[in-house]
């Protein structure tokens, strides 16, 4: 029995060779498809795995315009609460003038507003700066005494609608800054501030303005005139006319306390 045994492979391997050359031909043939057909299914799934994934990954858009419907000259209604973050609900309200130049063919803006009401008179000057890298916008601020750009507040647009965000202190307290702009037309748009002290989960918004475009061509013109080096030097002058506890972060460091 083991003899037998023993022989059965080459009696098999006799009657392969003895069989005709057509047949052996039609057999390796059978073997081969049968062999790559799973490799031809898994490359046809990974192709298609692929498409997918391209087709589903959104791609990063070019915001650099997105301030250009902002440029020119607006007339802004302020609303700001006078405490935040202190549960008070004194809210005053200012206005003003808010002029936006273009810088760098759009990658950047200059923003520069002045209001007057009740609790007096506020200038602000912000820098917004496009990365192209990251396709996100960083609005920051600068004053004279502080004598350097505060911490930005960082974001993008999405859908017609701005949010940029920052982490700051308050009072000696960590809070998070969210800064929205939103309800853009031709003729109109509106910023909100809001300051968060529970990591994000509650918000309070302090500042709301309201700008309305100017039609007035000669405002426009004369509002590119070089300032006066007195202008100039009011232009950073909080602290003369007026006492107020906070500006937006796109408008004040929290660093520098204004009095």
């Amino acid at each position: 029995m083991q003899r037998l045994a023993f022989l059965r492979p080459a009696q098999t391997e006799d009657k392969w060779m003895n069989a005709p050359k057509h047949l052996r031909i039609y057999l390796l043939s059978c073997s081969l498809v049968v062999f790559l057909q799973p490799l031809h299914g898994f490359a046809q799934s990974n192709s298609d795995g692929l498409k997918i994934y391209l087709e589903q990954t959104p791609r990063q858009r070019d915001g650099q315009h997105d301030f250009d419907f902002e440029i020119g000259t607006w007339k802004t209604h302020l609303r700001r609460l006078l405490h935040p973050l202190t549960g008070s609900t004194s809210w005053v309200e200012y206005e003003g003038t808010t002029i936006v130049r273009k810088v760098w063919n759009g990658q950047a803006n200059l923003v520069e507003l002045e209001v007057d009401g009740p609790k007096g008179h506020i200038e602000a000057l912000s820098l917004r700066l496009y990365n192209p890298q990251s396709h996100q916008w960083s609005l920051n601020f600068a004053n004279s005494s502080g004598g350097a750009l505060s911490q930005p507040t960082i974001g993008e647009f999405k859908n017609g609608r701005g949010e940029f965000f920052d982490q700051e202190t308050l009072n000696s307290r960590a809070i998070f800054v969210r800064f929205v702009i939103s309800d853009i037309t031709p003729r109109s748009c509106r910023f909100e501030q809001a300051f968060s002290d529970d990591g994000g989960k509650t918000w309070e918004v302090n500042w709301i303005a309201t700008d309305t475009r100017v039609k007035d061509e000669s405002i426009r013109q004369n509002s590119g005139a070089p300032k006066t080096s007195l202008q100039s030097r009011r232009m950073f002058n909080y602290g003369a006319r007026t006492k107020f506890s906070k500006l937006p972060l796109e408008f004040q460091s929290l660093k520098t306390k204004v009095e």
